[in-house]
């Protein structure tokens, strides 16, 4: 029974041949599975802010570089806790992925009572893609014309100006409640469900100032609808050479900044957070995102997933102190 025709003989040596190709092929296979569908970007705030355009700007490219198109999803509403449960539970087959920023992973955990889930363990940072400067600006009609004199009309008139922001543990509500903490001001938060609605009331003068990224505030200052008192970084920004840092102003070691980096549910394959890893950095790397970011004064990240975790953490401690301090509290 040792003839080639013989059925046992045919079937072990195709069963052979099987576990060849397979070996040969795999991982090839395991390099073309991702993605396999469109994947949804989810930004935990409504449209017309910093955040979105930074994710639909990386989005726009990665969906040229993928055989399937990277969506992006406005899910505002909780301080982002609702776009956060929402990626948590979803698939960990990198097709879905959260726009991570300094409110979601290194303030709330300290401001908020409880979350539905833990940020150190139930995700995985994948790259920072972003940081941009926090640009402090106030409505055209208030009776201040830098940062000092503002300063100083809030103090004689405490409580009556409001702030908006992008919502409760928004970049903007950090900042200007981290402003308050060292300036002794004492002005009033109003949240809304992202920076778009908040800029409708604070161009109509509804509210009085606001902290934001400059993508959303660029257009405004130029116009002179809003007049730009401050920036949050240790420098002064090239597309705002005359506006001092709020550092300058006399508030030593004062630093603030947005920054937005991906994260995917815990879970997710190594080689997959890798694979969006360097597709982000492709990206990043691109004119399109390179001119934008250059436009807002932004510093592009895309660095590896232990980087972005290292960053998280260094960012956390800093915010932990800084909520406590300040006693800030979801609105």
């Amino acid at each position: 029974m040792n003839s080639l025709t013989s059925p046992d003989r045919r079937q072990l040596l195709l069963a052979a041949g099987a576990a060849a190709l397979g070996s040969a092929v795999s991982p090839l296979h395991a390099q073309a599975a991702w993605p396999s569908k469109p994947i949804r970007f989810v930004v935990p705030f409504a449209p017309g802010g910093t955040s979105e355009i930074v994710a639909r700007s990386v989005a726009a490219e990665m969906s040229k570089q993928l055989s399937h198109n990277v969506f992006v999803e406005n899910k505002p509403g909780g301080a982002g806790v609702v776009a956060m449960q929402d990626v948590a539970k979803a698939a960990p087959d990198g097709h879905t992925l959260i726009l991570g920023h300094v409110g979601t992973l290194a303030v709330n955990p300290y401001m908020l009572k409880s979350q539905p889930y833990d940020v150190d363990k139930d995700f995985i940072p994948v790259t920072l893609l972003a940081k941009v400067p926090n640009v402090f600006v106030v409505h055209a009609d208030v009776p201040a014309r830098n940062f000092k004199e503002f300063v100083a009309y809030v103090k004689k008139n405490p409580g009556q100006l409001n702030y908006g922001s992008a919502g409760n543990a928004s970049a903007g509500h950090l900042a200007m409640e981290y402003l308050k903490l060292v300036t002794g001001m004492f002005i009033t938060h109003i949240p809304y469900r992202g920076t778009g609605p908040q800029l409708t009331d604070l161009l109509s003068g509804r509210t009085q100032a606001s902290s934001a990224g400059l993508p959303a505030l660029s257009a405004h200052i130029k116009s002179g609808k809003l007049r730009a008192i401050a920036v949050g970084t240790q420098q002064r920004i090239s597309h705002l050479p005359d506006v001092p840092t709020v550092a300058e102003m006399g508030y030593k070691d004062f630093e603030t900044s947005q920054w937005y980096g991906i994260l995917v549910p815990a879970g997710t394959p190594p080689d997959i957070v890798k694979r969006i890893q360097e597709e982000s950095l492709k990206a990043l790397k691109s004119s399109a995102v390179t001119e934008r970011f250059a436009n807002d004064n932004a510093v592009g990240g895309g660095g590896p997933s232990a980087d972005f975790a290292a960053f998280i953490g260094r960012e956390q401690k800093i915010w932990k102190d800084i909520v406590q301090r300040a006693q800030i509290k979801a609105d």
